[in-house]
C-alpha cells in the first residue's frame, strides 16, 4: 500500500513540533525529518564517518560523539561549510525519509520538514500543510527558545525561506499565533477534514 503522503513544514519557531505532536497523539504516522536526522549523527550514526572526514576532529567530543554545538558554529559562521555539511546529510535524510514513508501502517502518512522546500521534498507529498506567524513573532520565540539576542534570531529565521513564502506555497496553513491547544485542533479538524475527502476511516 502507498500512502497518500502530507508534507508538514514551516519557519523556525512557528509551532510545527507542537502540530507534529497532536497529530501523533492522534494516531496518525508521522516520519519527522529532524528526528531522522539526529538518528543518522547519533553514536554509531552512519554520517559521522563522513562528517568526521569532511570537518575533522574538531566537531567531535573526546568520546567520539558528534559536537551539535561546535557542528553549529561552524556552519553557520560559514555558509560553504553549511553547504558542505547539507550535500552530506540531504541525500541520507531524504533516503531515510522515503523508506520509513514506504513503511506506513496507515492510508495517510506525514513527513515532518523543516526544510521541505528547499530540499525538494514537497516533490514526495500530495499536499502541503504549513504553520505560520508573523516574522515579529517568531523572533520573539526564537529569542526565547533558544536565549539569543534579537540580531541573531533573526540570522536564524533568515538561513531558511521565509515563513511567509513557505506559507504562500502550502495547500494549507495552521495559524499558531494564538494558544498551542488551539494550533493542535486546527491540525486536527484538518486531519479529519483529509481522512473525509479521501474516505478513509481508521
Amino acid at each position: 500500500m502507498t500512502a497518500y503522503i502530507v508534507g508538514l513544514t514551516g519557519g523556525i519557531a512557528t509551532g510545527k513540533t507542537n502540530v507534529t505532536d497532536a497529530l501523533r497523539q492522534a494516531g496518525a504516522y508521522v516520519v519527522d525529518a529532524d528526528e531522522v536526522s539526529r538518528a543518522l549523527t547519533k553514536d554509531q550514526g552512519i554520517a559521522l564517518p563522513l562528517i568526521r572526514k569532511r570537518f575533522g576532529e574538531n566537531v567531535f567530543l573526546e568520546d567520539g560523539s558528534l559536537d551539535r554545538r561546535a557542528l553549529g558554529k561552524l556552519i553557520f559562521a560559514d555558509s560553504e561549510k553549511r553547504k558542505q555539511l547539507d550535500q552530506i546529510m540531504l541525500p541520507l535524510i531524504i533516503d531515510e525519509c522515503k523508506r520509513l514513508l514506504s513503511l506506513s501502517p496507515l492510508p495517510v502518512a506525514f513527513l515532518s520538514a523543516p526544510l521541505l522546500y528547499e530540499c525538494g521534498m514537497d516533490k514526495l507529498c500530495r499536499e502541503v500543510w504549513c504553520t505560520y506567524v508573523p516574522q515579529d513573532e517568531q523572533v520573539k520565540r526564537v529569542m526565547t527558545r533558544d536565549q539569543a539576542d534579537e540580531t541573531l534570531a533573526k540570522q536564524k529565521i533568515e538561513s531558511q525561506m521565509s515563513a511567509y513564502q513557505k506559507a504562500q506555497m502550502a495547500d494549507h496553513v495552521i495559524y499558531t499565533g494564538l494558544s498551542r491547544q488551539e494550533s493542535a485542533n486546527k491540525a486536527l479538524q484538518l486531519y479529519r477534514e483529509l481522512l473525509s475527502r479521501l474516505h478513509i476511516t481508521l
